[in-house]
């Protein structure tokens, strides 16, 4: 089938605090107040609480993680045991780690030497399976898959999404024999399918912004089948950023008596440090007002949201065109080139993005820092997925949605009544120390 290329999920961060984790933040944390739902130092906890093996405490620290999340708090320790696990919490909160830690934490990866010479080898070891709904966030898990386990160098990851030759996926598998594989349903059946990929000794099965995968039909067939070319005693993980009381019973289905776990739950937008606001103008006023935008604010980098693909890329021409350098990704790009725009924005070779929902969820890009609606988003869901591209995981950040109808002014009154928040309008300046991290 073809990949759901709509929207996106939400994911790990790397900038919470940049300082190395040593013995001294425990006791120096200690006299923090830690009120509950506050999750920046909560608990004064840090990632060694975990019992983690020291190879990824190593990867955590050289990350630049010192405390928990709370979501990290609180499902790690029953990750790591081996739980299902329902897991339901905001953008930027580090949902994305918590699967990646708990999984390479109860990974068993034999160096080849060590291998018994005369055994015949197994046709591919995967252990683990990790299925999200679009291609670059697929990219962007097998990523930090890759990050986490640097002192752990007998794991090998892969990463399968169409658009890529089947060959080279096949000569992975059969050559390269990794563990952990990351993809989207439609390929990763493919190669199930076909025997290319045994799913058989799979001891983890990972959904990541499970929502997505689960709402549309076609998907929901795929990773359904899927499932049940899986061992029948394994680990099962569903994670995304909303998680509807529709879709939990759907969720709960793939596992067995499954720890659920909801981080503010359906209320307060909360937002470690982001700024919301709206401005209210015409159609025809918004290039005006979205450049006026880009001179007047201090931005690491930008991302623009736009409704269709023709808008992003009029969109992207007009601002290059007014010397802003902006870079444009939308889901009728050839595969190759959305991920090389993708890594070239992470990279910061570009800092103002020009995108679809494409983008919308999942995607972290740690030095993002403002997002604008120049499209408003279509309902409160989107909303909480785009503005969650800024202000990641306790850092600042700035999200600014243009008012254009009478259809924006009703979506914009449904955000601020399902998340109990006050979005007020634009006003002529904005203190920049409010979302900009010093």
């Amino acid at each position: 089938m073809a990949d759901n290329d709509d929207d996106l999920v939400d994911y790990d961060e790397e900038e919470e605090v940049a300082d190395v984790v040593n013995d001294k933040s425990d006791s120096a944390a200690d006299g923090k107040d830690t009120k509950k739902g506050h999750y920046v130092g909560i608990h004064a906890s840090g990632f060694k609480d975990f019992l983690l093996k020291p190879e990824l405490l190593r990867a955590i620290v050289d990350a630049g993680f010192e405390h928990p999340s709370e979501v990290q708090h609180e499902t790690i320790p029953q990750a790591v045991l081996g739980g299902d696990i329902v897991c339901q919490a905001k953008s930027g909160m580090g949902k994305t780690a918590v699967f990646v830690l708990a999984t390479l934490h109860q990974l068993q990866s034999t160096p080849p030497a060590e291998a018994a010479e005369g055994e015949e080898k197994k046709k591919n070891p995967v252990q683990v399976l990790v299925l999200c709904h679009t291609r670059e966030l697929a990219f962007q898990i097998a990523h930090e898959y890759e990050r986490f386990s640097k002192y752990l160098p007998h794991l090998k990851t892969a990463v399968f999404y169409g658009g890529v030759n089947i060959k080279t996926n096949r000569d992975i598998l059969k050559n390269e024999a990794p563990h952990v594989v990351v993809g989207t349903p439609g390929r990763i059946l493919a190669l199930a399918r076909e025997k290319s990929l045994v799913l058989d000794q799979i001891q983890h099965f990972v959904l990541d912004e499970c929502d997505r995968v689960l709402e549309a039909l076609d998907m929901r067939r795929d990773v359904q089948e899927i499932f049940r070319l899986t061992p029948h005693e394994k680990q099962v993980m569903l994670f995304s950023a909303t998680l509807s009381k529709e879709v939990r019973p759907v969720c709960k289905k793939f596992c067995q008596d499954p720890m659920e776990i909801y981080v503010d739950d359906e209320t307060k937008l909360t937002l470690h440090g982001l700024q919301l606001y709206y401005a209210q103008l015409a159609e025809a006023e918004k290039n005006r007002k979205l450049n006026d935008l880009l001179d007047a604010l201090e931005f690491n980098q930008v991302v623009i949201f736009v409704a269709k693909v023709s808008r992003a890329k009029e969109l992207n021409r007009l601002l290059t065109e007014c010397n802003f350098p902006s870079i444009c990704i939308h889901a009728a790009m050839k595969q190759e080139e959305r991920i090389e725009k993708y890594k070239s924005f992470k990279d910061f070779n570009a800092r103002i993005l020009v995108s679809t929902d494409l983008f919308g969820r999942g995607i972290d890009i740690e030095r993002v820092n403002v997002v604008i609606n120049y499209d408003f988003p279509g309902d409160s869901d989107q909303f909480l997925h785009r503005v969650g591209r800024a202000g990641r995981f306790g850092t600042k950040g700035l999200a600014i949605s243009f008012v254009s109808s009478k259809e924006d002014q009703e979506t914009l009154e449904k955000v601020q009544s399902r998340f109990e928040v006050n979005i007020p309008e634009l006003p002529d300046e904005i203190d920049m120390s409010t979302y900009m991290s010093t």
